[in-house]
């Protein structure tokens, strides 16, 4: 059973853009308030989530004290207010730049496996190596 007394995200750590993201937000979490869990790390196991890695690649997942989950652009807002940017989280919930970061992040979440030059074209699959049981 995890321990949800964190924010958990689920990134991909073989994304050279979400890398760097979350790097730049582990930097920031001074007071620990955040959990980072690569879901590209061999030692990551599905199974223990209940989310497959297909579903945790379509966009980033995170899961709060609760254990609900969010997607998307909600993420980011949990991770900027446990990084103490409560202005920027705010800012986000206007609704016109809600609109706005929603619409991107979607294309971004679809293509970001061209953006980053990990794939080529639509054949392109990021192979889940990870997916065995531990």
């Amino acid at each position: 059973m995890q321990d949800l007394s964190r924010f958990q995200v689920f990134f991909d750590g073989a994304c050279p853009l979400c890398r760097r993201e979350i790097n730049w937000l582990r930097k920031r979490d001074r007071h620990r308030k955040i959990e980072f869990i690569d879901i590209a790390s061999p030692e990551f196991c599905e199974k223990q989530f209940g989310k497959s890695f297909n579903e945790l690649m379509r966009e980033i997942h995170g899961r709060t004290e609760e254990g609900r989950w969010v997607t998307g652009v909600e993420v980011f807002r949990h991770l900027y207010d446990a990084a103490g940017f409560q202005r920027v989280v705010r800012v986000s919930r206007w609704p016109i730049v809600r609109h706005g970061l929603n619409v991107s992040y979607r294309v971004f979440a679809k293509y970001r496996t061209r953006i980053t030059g990990r794939c080529a074209d639509d054949t392109c699959q990021v192979n889940p190596s990870n997916t065995t049981p531990k």
